[in-house]
Order: C-alpha cells, then structure tokens, then sequence
C-alpha cells in the first residue's frame, strides 16, 4: 500500500472512531454511515494530517508552541472584539474598510488553513481568498496597502507560532 492510501486509511480510522463517540451509537445504520462519511472526508483530505508521522506530530516543542498558539488567538481576538467595540461605540473613530493582500511564508496546508480561520475568528478581519501564499483579507480599517507591512500586522504574531506548529 502506497503512502497516501495508508494515510488515508489511518484518517478514516480516526473520523469513524470520532464519529462513534460523538454520535454514542453502535446501531449497524449509524457504524456504516459513520464509515462511509470517514472515508468521504478523508479522501477529500488526502488523509492530512496523518501524512506526517506521528512522532513529528507529537513533538514537545510543538505541543508547547500549540498551547501557546490557543492563547495568543485568544487574546488576539480579546484585543480585536475590544477594538470593533470601541468603534461601534464611538462612531467618530475612523474606519477604513478594504481589502489588502498578504503574503505568508507558511508552506503546509494545515498552516495556511489554520491562519487563514485564525485571522477570520478575529474580529475586524476576514479571510476572503488564499491563491498560493498570497491571502486576501477584509480589513475594519486599512492601516496600509503595503503587503510587508500589511503582512506584519495581521498575520506575523500567527505565523510565529505557526512556523513551528505545522512545519
């Protein structure tokens, strides 16, 4: 069996053996729904993540950087409700809605799809398009069309920990 089929293999395993605790049935309907909806999903998926060895995934440095990871997206999107609220608010604070370009130096797919719902979970920023590493955001206040510089202000501190996380 060659790679990719193994991985997907192993992540139907994963989604059937999920979908069973989730939905605490073992009725011979529901296993066999549960099965084909596993094996749909992960061959859509290419069977990601499980593409990578376990080992690789399960590294302390990763495991640290994930936990830090969930409370920096945390406070990110503290920040940015406070942000959005101060302007609603307030409505002579300025806003300058638009689109601007990005450009990330992640290279995995995981990566690129974790920053991307990362900057749409936050409030004042949506995710509209990913064309290779180029991403299109719906920005609440255009601070600069420049790409480095809009770059660096919304997706930098993501990728910090992205970088590490998801290779």
């Amino acid at each position: 069996m060659d790679r990719r089929w193994r991985s997907i293999s192993i992540a139907t395993l994963f989604y059937w053996a999920l979908w069973l605790v989730l939905v605490q049935s073992f009725d011979p309907q529901e296993m066999i729904a549960g099965a084909v909806v596993a094996f749909f999903v992960a061959f859509l998926s290419k069977g990601e993540p499980f593409t990578t060895p376990i080992n690789c995934l399960l590294a302390p440095k990763r495991i640290l950087y994930s936990i830090i990871y969930v409370f920096y997206l945390f406070f990110a999107i503290v920040r940015s409700n406070l942000d959005v609220a101060r302007r609603v608010v307030s409505p002579s604070l300025p806003i300058n809605p638009g689109i601007v370009k990005i450009k990330t130096r992640l290279k995995s797919p995981l990566g690129k799809m974790i920053l991307a719902n990362s900057i749409t979970l936050t409030p004042g920023t949506l995710t509209v398009d990913v064309r290779g590493d180029d991403f299109y955001i719906h920005w609440i206040d255009v601070e600069t069309k420049d790409v480095q510089a809009a770059t660096e202000k919304i997706a930098a501190g993501f990728e910090k920990y992205l970088e590490v996380i998801c290779g």
